[in-house]
């Protein structure tokens, strides 16, 4: 993009014509080597690793949605990271759990979070909670040609409905596929795991309490048998990052908040190492 040539001070003639509210189609249209998906990735020989992130979980409350996520990052059977942050909220309702090739990840949810801005401050109002999840399903489309080379991005969404006035769930494929989940679902290595202790112990009437505990036991689940999620690190004072989203908008556990939770289903998991049961009727 091409600055005023008379120095004058002036934005270029681009920021000044109408176009289209999508922070994406004005960079594709003026820069679109700026876009992720639209770079040429270099020939790579041999073995390549990148830091990969994993777990997040989702679950749905009446009056609202959590999302949290573990600390670890990991490349190959090494950790990279030990308290990497994988819950961002994307606006005032909403909220982005990733997991995939890290870096790409984070650099995604900042053009999401930007995404969201730019259509607030052009339409004076904000987008649906569906149209958000769109717009992330295009941002993950345009990443294919990546995660066709092993660098994939797959993130969880949830988010407050203002219209419906209740917490909604948004899981992907690597291709950009959307698919809007009941009540709770994870993604990421350890999610096959995860989901297991969700499906036993979730329920409709969970209060917001109940629903943060829950998430926390279930990626607690997703460390004890996927050695790439993280579990609560009493040692280092390193636990997971939890959001919980309602009608107030998007309030993160602070450290001492999520330490108690934390501590909490490590001292019941001293009892019960396999964590909490289900009734069998």
């Amino acid at each position: 993009m091409e600055a005023n040539s008379r120095n004058t001070g002036r934005l270029p003639a681009a920021f000044l014509t109408p176009g289209s509210s999508s922070f994406m189609d004005f960079l594709g249209e003026h820069s679109p080597g700026l876009l992720p998906g639209n770079r040429d990735l270099p020939a790579v020989q041999g073995a390549f690793e990148a830091p990969h992130g994993t777990t997040i979980v989702a679950v749905t409350f009446p009056g609202g949605v959590v999302i949290a996520g573990d600390r670890r990052a990991t490349m190959g059977n090494m950790i990279s990271q030990r308290d990497m942050e994988k819950v961002f909220p994307a606006d005032e309702y909403s909220a982005v759990g990733i997991a995939g090739t890290a870096g790409l990840a984070v650099e995604m949810v900042k053009l999401f979070q930007l995404e969201l801005e730019h259509f607030e401050k052009v339409e004076g109002a904000q987008l649906s909670l569906e149209g958000k999840a769109n717009r992330l399903s295009t941002m993950i489309r345009g990443n294919l040609g990546m995660a066709m080379q092993g660098l994939a991005v797959v993130p969880l969404f949830a988010g407050y409905d203002v219209g419906r006035e209740r917490g909604r769930i948004f899981s992907y494929d690597v291709t950009g596929g959307r698919f809007e989940e009941q009540g709770y679902t994870a993604t990421g290595s350890g999610s096959v795991f995860a989901r297991g202790s969700l499906k036993k112990l979730y329920r409709d009437d969970l209060t917001k309490e109940q629903a943060v505990t829950l998430v926390v036991q279930a990626l607690y689940d997703a460390a004890d048998d996927d050695s790439a999620t993280g579990g609560p690190d009493v040692a280092r004072r390193i636990y997971p990052i939890v959001v919980v989203i309602d009608d107030g908008g998007v309030h993160r556990l602070t450290a001492e908040q999520s330490s108690e939770v934390a501590h909490s289903v490590v001292q019941h998991r001293m009892e019960q190492p396999d964590g909490p049961r289900a009734a069998l009727l």
